[in-house]
């Protein structure tokens, strides 16, 4: 069996999103593959099977059918189709603000195709992000000023609407436990990404033990919390590079990452590319808006 990663290219590299039209003319096969990006589909005309590990979706016009992180799946058609497929990086939509959300989304206990019933048992909610889908391709094909605040509006909304209408919980449950508690955390982390920040130091404002401490954060957050703080330290990185005149060297100073291989290593895994290709991009971006 073939599988292969398939690599999602942005037009936009700050918004990490690709959504496009599409259209089939005769029957087609896609071999099986995976991607970092959760993906939604949007039957517009015709009818797709796309298939997800051991399921079968069966899919016609109005239909939505969404996909998780990495999920192993392929499709067919066998008669024309028009569809839209909008694939996008789950991280870059959270802030500090709402971050502890992504757990949900995170797939700790179940696919997040399994969270598909609830397009197939309401159509109200099929409907909604049907035409959050539409919305966001006309947001990034107009191009309007301000069309990155929409689409990042919609992205939210869907994520919201699929939050708020899980009834069978497929989504990774929140327990009753009280995030506010991390908040002092999270405030120290974005007042000291200059630094180097120790775990030691945050579990005291926690007021837990180290070994505590790092299972609840992650528990809660649905990162570790060395991964949360790298994470924070790359988009602090992001907008120096674009706001600031600083060479890369700078940067990482900057952000509390002076050394350079652990930088560029931490960079590439969010953005898939180096700090001056990031750069370059932007600029090229730029150039035509």
């Amino acid at each position: 069996m073939e599988i292969y990663n398939e690599k999602v290219v942005y037009e936009n590299p700050l918004l990490s999103l690709r959504i496009f039209r599409t259209t089939r003319e005769i029957e087609h096969y896609t071999n099986w593959h995976y991607h970092k990006q959760l993906e939604l589909l949007l039957i517009l005309s015709g009818s797709l099977d796309v298939y997800v590990a051991e399921d079968m979706y069966q899919l016609h016009a109005g239909d939505v059918l969404l996909l998780g992180a990495s999920e192993l799946h392929r499709d067919r058609n066998l008669e024309p189709l028009d569809y839209i497929v909008l694939q996008f990086d789950l991280e870059h939509f959270f802030d500090q603000s709402t971050i502890a959300y992504i757990r949900y989304f995170t797939e700790t206990r179940l696919p997040l195709s399994q969270a598909n019933y609830m397009f197939k048992e309401n159509q109200a909610v099929q409907q909604q992000a049907a035409s959050c889908i539409r919305q966001i391709l006309q947001e990034a094909t107009r191009k309007e000023t301000g069309y990155e605040l929409a689409v990042s509006l919609l992205i939210k909304q869907i994520l919201l609407l699929l939050l708020r209408n899980d009834n069978r919980q497929v989504l990774a449950r929140q327990d009753n436990f009280d995030r506010l508690r991390l908040k002092p955390v999270l405030d120290y982390v974005e007042q000291h990404l200059t630094d180097r920040i120790q775990v030691e130091e945050v579990c005291k404002i926690a007021n837990m033990s180290y070994y505590y401490f790092v299972k609840y954060f992650k528990k809660t957050i649905g990162l570790s919390f060395t991964e949360y703080v790298n994470y924070r330290k790359i988009k602090w990185a992001e907008r120096i590079l674009l706001t600031k005149d600083l060479s890369i060297s700078e940067v990482g100073e900057r952000i509390g990452m002076p050394n350079m291989a652990h930088f560029y290593k931490m960079f590439k895994k969010h953005n898939e590319c180096s700090p001056k290709q990031f750069q370059r991009k932007m600029l090229v971006w730029n150039r035509h808006m």
